[in-house]
């Protein structure tokens, strides 16, 4: 049987870690000379930053954990369209470092 309440809570908490590693990607992703590593970087930060959240501030133990940080990192596509034009693109970063 699916277990649609820890399921749910799963997708929440993702939610807001979503929230958090959208923006801390946004930060350090100028920090790269290519961006053919980000996506990979991204996946990184959304499972390490997953492990600490969940153990930190919800009930989620370790293997579930992990399945918050994927789910967040499936999820940070959808944000990344929603502020569309907000977030500056990693070439935009690259040039204003080098300024």
């Amino acid at each position: 049987m699916l277990k649609l309440n820890l399921l749910q809570e799963l997708l929440i908490t993702s939610v807001a870690l979503s929230a958090v590693t959208c923006a801390f990607v946004q930060k350090t992703k100028k920090f790269f000379k290519s961006s053919k590593y980000l996506m990979f970087y991204n996946l990184l930060v959304n499972m390490i930053v997953g492990l600490i959240f969940c153990k930190s501030f919800s009930s989620v133990k370790f293997p579930e954990s992990l399945w918050v940080g994927l789910f967040s990192f499936l999820g940070a596509d959808t944000i990344y369209k929603t502020l569309e034009g907000k977030l500056c693109s990693f070439d935009d970063l690259r040039n204003n470092k080098d300024k």
